[in-house]
């Protein structure tokens, strides 16, 4: 009998390709209530939560960061975010979601959520104007934890709660695009389904420790996994 699973998807590089949208909404509402980029220029935001970013880039510029200021940020970084969006050429879904999301969605026993180190209302932003937010009942987001590993457990006993069962006794995997991902994976004892579309070579998540690293969600050994064939 087939275990009830619980899927967990990253958003940026995994489910969508955001040309930069979303660290150029960043930058700007960092930019007006700080006063410069330098706490952010250098900095790979590939699988970090939007708070830790924040933080990160203030305490590289030597300023404390109160809760008060990263919410003041984040508030700006959100205002910014429709609009960054709707300007960017190339913003859409990466190859092969919709129909991964189709087979999946006939699945008996299994729960479609998010975990991803968006904001919950920038997760929303970011998939509504590519058509697939309604397909996550759930998630574990950024705003719920700054650690990712603490909002994909969170995630998970969602999604188990959706299902009405225990998480002791789901399946859970994390689909995701950077070592982060695949980390946050290990430290809840989820497996984990890595893609090579974004910053990071397939070496380099095989390497951190994924369970199944693939090109892209078109690839047929990433629909086994996920279905547990492989």
């Amino acid at each position: 009998m087939r275990k009830p699973t619980i899927y967990l998807f990253d958003i940026d590089g995994t489910l969508l390709d955001g040309k930069g949208a979303g660290r150029r909404a960043m930058e700007a509402a960092f930019v007006e209530h700080v006063g410069t980029l330098d706490g952010l220029r250098r900095m790979g935001f590939a699988g970090m939560t939007d708070l830790a970013i924040v933080r990160a880039g203030l305490e590289h510029v030597g300023i404390e960061p109160e809760p008060s200021l990263i919410d003041t940020i984040l508030d700006g970084y959100l205002a910014r975010l429709p609009d960054s969006i709707a300007s960017t050429e190339g913003y859409g879904l990466c190859p092969g979601v919709e129909p991964l999301l189709d087979r999946l969605e006939c699945v008996d026993g299994c729960a479609i959520g998010l975990g991803t180190g968006n904001l919950e209302r920038g997760a929303e932003l970011k998939l509504r104007p590519v058509g697939i937010h309604h397909r996550f009942a759930f998630g574990g987001f950024g705003s719920d934890h700054e650690e990712r590993a603490e909002l994909v457990r969170i995630g998970a006993q969602r999604g188990a709660d959706r299902l009405g069962l225990p998480l002791a006794e789901c399946r859970v995997v994390v689909i995701g695009d950077t070592p982060r991902d695949i980390d946050a994976a290990c430290a809840i004892g989820a497996e984990c389904l890595a893609v090579a579309t974004s910053f990071y070579t397939a070496d380099v998540l095989r390497e951190a420790g994924a369970t199944v690293v693939i090109a892209d969600l078109t690839v047929d050994d990433g629909l086994r996994m996920l279905m547990g064939s492989s």
